[in-house]
């Protein structure tokens, strides 16, 4: 097995050899960084957060973590973004390899599912294409246009219906263009930040596909 001890003193893309010689993209004793996207229900934040953290905490108890993170694109997205730094090819290895890793990812068995995984190699591999990327399946698929127009329908209707039987009275004579501006102004910030949010997420099963049973499962990819 190579050393996982990284070699601090020799300057990043050379070896030994001369300070010209260029390092093997694919060495095993290069520092390597896995990043992985997990996809989980919103809902279940409190249990991904626990889960991402008792897996680095167990591999901080292996030879050649370097450390790791995780991060969200934004609250209340269903992805979560995983980055963990080893020592060297075979540092990763063994973690892959170990018991505890299994555990860790079968605990996490319908609770949230892998989309994508991607292998850097080095510091400045960051800003060249990835060694390795493996994905889960396709590329999620935008739900059919009806689908979408049915959706935004279901929470359109009411909420204009409510509009109309309350405070529509209340400007009734006001003249028509005054009762649409009024109307759109206020029903438009609400079916934005608070309705299409709800329902997108209440129907995500079906507008993705899925069964009723399984709407709390998120497709991979």
């Amino acid at each position: 097995m190579a050393d996982d001890t990284p070699t601090g003193d020799q300057p990043t893309g050379t070896t030994p050899a001369g300070p010209t010689a260029t390092l093997d993209p694919t060495s095993t004793d290069l520092p390597v960084t896995v990043s992985f996207t997990r996809r989980a229900d919103p809902a279940h934040t409190t249990e991904m957060t626990a889960w991402i953290r008792s897996g680095l905490l167990m591999a901080e108890g292996f030879p050649g973590f370097l450390g790791g993170g995780w991060v969200r694109s934004r609250d209340g997205s269903d992805e979560w973004h995983m980055l963990a730094r080893f020592a060297s090819h075979d540092a990763l290895a063994g973690w892959e390899a170990s018991p505890e890793r299994r555990w860790w990812l079968s605990s996490a068995d319908g609770l949230a599912e892998m989309t994508r995984t991607e292998r850097r190699t080095g510091i400045e591999g960051w800003f060249d294409p990835p060694e390795q990327v493996e994905t889960a399946g396709p590329a999620p698929v935008t739900p059919p246009r009806w689908k979408q127009a049915t959706t935004i329908w279901l929470v359109f209707f009411p909420l204009n219906l409510l509009f109309t039987v309350t405070l529509g009275t209340l400007i009734a004579d006001w003249p028509v263009v005054l009762r649409v501006a009024a109307t759109t102004l206020l029903l438009t910030p609400l079916m934005t930040y608070v309705l299409l949010p709800w329902i997108t997420r209440t129907l995500g099963w079906w507008l993705h596909g899925r069964r009723f049973r399984d709407r709390h499962r998120h497709p991979a990819g």
